[in-house]
């Protein structure tokens, strides 16, 4: 063996022997992880993605994968000549639109993920809220103010929906056969008609049902800000509540750190924000001292 060779081995093993206690701490306990449409664009993140989830379920950890796909819906929505309308963040939903949506989610984004995955070795299938009855939802209301009136009226995103049970047994049959769940946001109603959910409330609302050890939500972003850029490691659901009061805490960030805050509310133990464009950021946030995002808890 050269030099090299033997200062790389020294290296891993040193690295190795860093991760083994958070390797520990997480064995047997069930990870579930947002994984963004934004942060889904480039392919050797995707590889380095499906290897940190492989990596965890062979270091014993329990993963599910909840993913979204805003931008691959936009992009075969605007090639199928589909207008795309959005209200308050959320796209409007028409009949055709969730056949499109459903299409995308749980059709081309979800099989490509679970490609990655068992690339990598492991055990991973595909699924939406439909299968084995898991989720069910019920249409959204969403409340905006007219800018001209001031006063707040009840807008129709059409097919939108909001999770409103959940039920575990087909994730936890998954987990006992080694299987890697990755979870696409579509669900039905009661109503016999198929909604669209936002993927981080659908990612907040599996977790809080399987009692997650930690959610992790891939972004575009590397965590939280303070006034002067930089990241906060760690806060608290009060800390986190009196940052959105005082402004630090605006724009995008806010239904983002409210969905965190739901999640926990939901029986999520850790709740992290972290940017999914750092190559492995799942593995730096969970086997690392300092993780690679914003922790959000009790």
């Amino acid at each position: 063996m050269t030099k090299q060779a033997t200062a790389d081995a020294m290296q891993e093993a040193a690295l190795l022997a860093k991760a083994l206690p958070y390797m520990q701490r997480y064995e047997n306990r069930t990870i579930v992880v947002k994984y963004g449409g934004h942060a889904m664009g480039d392919p050797a993140l995707g590889k380095a993605f499906a290897r940190d989830i492989a990596l965890l379920k062979q270091s014993g950890v329990n993963p599910v994968v909840v993913h979204g796909g805003g931008p691959q819906i936009g992009a075969m929505l605007d090639k199928m000549g589909i207008q795309s309308e959005f209200r308050g963040g959320l796209r409007v939903t028409d009949r055709k639109t969730v056949e499109i949506v459903e299409m995308v989610l749980a059709g081309s984004i979800n099989k490509e993920i679970v490609a990655l995955i068992n690339a990598e070795g492991e055990w991973a299938i595909g699924l939406c809220g439909k299968d084995g009855n898991m989720v069910f939802a019920e249409k959204a209301h969403k409340t905006m103010r007219d800018p001209d009136s001031n006063i707040e009226k009840i807008v129709d995103l059409g097919f939108v929906g909001e999770p409103v049970e959940v039920d575990r047994t087909l994730l936890d049959l998954l987990a006992k056969s080694e299987m890697i769940p990755v979870i696409a946001p579509v669900a039905p109603g009661r109503d016999g008609e198929t909604y669209n959910i936002n993927a981080d409330t659908f990612a907040g609302a599996i977790a809080g049902a399987l009692h997650a050890e930690r959610l992790l939500f891939l972004t575009d972003v590397p965590g939280v800000l303070d006034r002067s850029g930089a990241l906060i490691d760690q806060l608290t659901v009060d800390e986190a509540k009196g940052l959105i009061a005082d402004g630090t805490i605006s724009g995008g960030m806010i239904p983002k750190v409210e969905t965190c805050i739901e999640s926990l509310q939901r029986g999520v133990k850790g709740v992290v924000i972290v940017n999914g464009k750092v190559p492995h950021a799942v593995l730096l946030e969970l086997f690392t001292e300092h993780g690679a995002g914003t922790l959000i808890t009790h």
